[in-house]
């Protein structure tokens, strides 16, 4: 199930299935050790008329977060219970700590008693293997732990911060037949059985005293560490500043947080300027205060492969951080940087991907090629954008004073490795595409290389390099020349996808399959967007890429295998991507010359917005019948895609908007000129 509603800090995460049940619970670094490795956490009320948990069918929510803010606001109503409830949630944004406050309103003109169940089923370090859960009287909490990870959850009633639970219970599960406590629970009464260890899990109950037509508030927090005393210290500050105070400032936090990027969102529709905060604000719970800027971290993929999205992919990493810098969030990006500075390999160049502690990802690109001969399992486009993308940072920060161990450390390396690993026309050396899926010479990679040489260049001109730079200028105007002439097919009047090996005839040969990243051609300035070429080659992306159903959007390419939904190609060439749809919709800003022209990508900005979940959370792909969410969700990228589309769409609105203005100016020094 999708995940929808990300709560994050930078060092706890947790993510809310579609019907608001935990499913992900990241600590101490976002994207490693899923302490719920999507097991179902649960919440639920009981009342004198009967009990249900929040996925129950008659359990109507309208969920939502506080504007501009990491704090889902969920309204939840029962009819046949008469009861309302009103779930806010966030992770402080100080502490470790996650946060819900429930607000429970009785519909019925008597008092009534109301019990509230919070229940966590965890697998520390990823495993129920070895895990403990006990109650602890001396913070009135259930404490959960293994090794060097400690959760507690506690509970109150508004007023009583220092309270104890109405009841608890712990227990085992997965083994025996058991199911777990929140079975407990639905009687209404909890075992208190106080210890558990092994395959275990917890339900805390907290009992409300509700007037008649009115309200009480009830809140529970879990708290985050690596040793027990840590723990106990958190608790008695939650305690000490109350819960209340801890959720506010939280909301204030984030809402202070979005307000520093730096453009005229006024310029947008309400929609889209709403959208645009929301994006930055869900980039941000992907991201490790560490620096690892990672993919997704939705573990509902572990059933197609079982592994994740939950790692650091340099390119995305780089295109990510290049939308937060293009907004002002340099001191979040710079992060990033140190991380690849620390990654970069002997060789050179960055790996496939990262753990978020810096440790090598898994891979499937091989370390040997069909004949046995050793090859780097590399999409090289990585180490290029990391490139391209630096030089742009400290362009927007103005911190290129500051950049000499960036040069030493990460450009010079990068850059000769770049440089060199080409062949005698010009073209990089074969590598994975950015789809992960063919080793060749793709135009993605070419055109990402011709921008990170040229980024290359700049750093060596400013730092007193000139020979360097020089080298890495004509090494991009060489690669510039063979992409012309070697990725451009006469034959279609437009480019191609890359170059394959022929091991038969001992050659390349053009794969001119038609594929939504041709747009990196002119995104990276290798071509011009208005072209000849480059508008032949992307009027047929959307020629042969757009779906042909009532959802709309474009595919990746002819025939996408990935989470495949229809084999009816013609109409269905693939399921429409957010990244891919926006990217066409890049190259029709990027060429429009009036404001008129403007009008068919922000209707493809619009589509985003529409097929993104109530929340706001865009996954990698839809089903391009029902728009119901593919793959993971939220797709890190897709949101930084949106950003950088947004922004290039408000600078080409600026743009116009001062044109009147330039030609009246111009008008007024030729009177001048004509006076004297």
């Amino acid at each position: 199930m999708a995940r929808d509603f990300p709560i994050s800090n930078g060092n706890v995460l947790i993510n809310f299935d579609l019907t608001y049940n935990i499913r992900d619970i990241y600590y101490p670094r976002i994207g490693m050790e899923n302490h719920a490795l999507d097991h179902l956490s649960h919440f639920g009320v009981w009342c004198p008329e009967g009990f249900c948990w929040i996925d129950d069918r008659d359990m109507i929510k309208d969920a939502s977060y506080w504007e501009d803010s990491l704090v889902t606001n969920v309204a939840c109503r029962h009819d046949r219970f008469g009861l309302r409830m009103q779930i806010q949630d966030g992770i402080d944004a100080e502490d470790n700590v996650m946060i819900r406050k429930v607000k429970v309103r009785n519909g019925f003109d008597r008092e009534r008693t109301v019990k509230l169940y919070f229940h966590l089923d965890l697998h520390i370090y990823g495993t129920a293997i070895g895990d403990t859960v006990f109650y602890d009287p001396d913070i009135n909490s259930l404490v959960f732990y293994k090794g060097h990870r400690y959760m507690s959850l506690s509970c109150c009633a508004a007023g009583q911060a220092g309270s104890a639970p109405s009841s608890y219970a712990t227990g085992q599960k997965e083994i025996h037949g058991l199911e777990g406590t929140w079975r407990d629970a639905q009687d209404g009464q909890l075992g208190r059985y106080p210890i558990s260890q092994g395959s275990v899990d917890g339900t805390i109950e907290l009992e409300l005293k509700v007037p008649a037509n009115g309200e009480s508030e009830g809140w529970f927090w879990v708290c985050f560490g690596t040793r027990l005393d840590e723990i106990y210290a958190m608790e008695r500050r939650i305690r000490a500043a109350t819960p209340q105070a801890r959720l506010q400032r939280t909301g204030e936090y984030w809402a202070e947080w979005v307000r520093k990027d730096k453009h005229e969102l006024n310029r947008l529709s309400p929609e889209i300027a709403a959208c645009y905060k929301r994006s930055l604000l869900l980039i941000r719970t992907n991201m490790d205060n560490g620096g690892a800027i990672i993919a997704a971290n939705d573990s509902d993929i572990l059933k197609f492969n079982k592994d994740t999205y939950s790692y650091m992919w340099p390119r995305d990493g780089a295109l990510i951080s290049h939308a937060l810098d293009r907004a002002g969030y340099h001191d979040l990006t710079r992060r990033f940087f140190d991380f690849c500075k620390a990654a970069l390999s002997k060789e050179g160049c960055l790996l496939h991907k990262y753990n978020a502690d810096g440790s090598l990802g898994s891979s499937w690109h091989p370390w040997v090629n069909a004949e046995g001969q050793k090859q780097l399992p590399i999409q090289e486009d990585e180490t290029a954008l990391v490139l391209y993308t630096l030089w742009h940072h400290h362009v927007q920060a103005n911190t290129l004073p500051d950049s000499a161990d960036d040069y030493e450390r990460l450009v010079r390396p990068a850059a000769d490795f770049v440089a060199g690993y080409m062949d005698e026309s010009g073209l990089p050396l074969p590598s994975y595409d950015l789809w992960e899926e063919r080793h060749g010479v793709f135009s993605f990679t070419v055109a990402s290389v011709y921008a990170g040489l040229l980024a290359a260049g700049n750093f060596a001109e400013y730092h007193g390099d000139p020979q360097r730079a020089s080298h890495y200028r004509d090494r991009a105007a060489l690669v510039q020349k063979a992409a012309q002439t070697h990725l451009y097919s006469d034959k279609e009047g437009r480019f191609g996808r890359g170059l394959i090996w022929n091991a038969e005839k001992k050659t390349y040969e053009l794969d001119a399959s038609v594929d939504a990243c041709l747009y990196a051609l002119f995104d990276f300035g290798l071509i011009a967007a208005d072209d000849p070429r480059m508008v032949r080659t992307m009027d047929e992306v959307k020629r042969r890429l757009w779906v042909q159903t009532d959802i709309g959007g474009l595919a990746r390419y002819e025939n996408d295998f990935y989470h495949q939904v229809s084999k009816d190609i013609g109409k269905v060439p693939g399921n429409p991507w957010f990244i891919c749809t926006l990217w066409y919709a890049e190259w029709l800003i990027d060429k429009a010359k009036s404001e008129q022209e403007l009008a068919e990508p922000e209707s493809l900005i619009r589509w985003a917005v529409t097929h993104a979940l109530k929340s706001g959370v865009m996954a990698e792909q839809i089903n391009p019948y029902t728009a119901d969410p593919l793959s993971v969700s939220p797709l890190t990228w897709s949101h930084a895609t949106f950003i950088k589309v947004v922004q290039e769409y408000l600078s080409k609105l600026k743009s116009f908007a001062a044109e009147p203005r330039k030609k009246e100016d111009m008008s007024e020094q030729k009177v001048l000129e004509e006076v004297r």
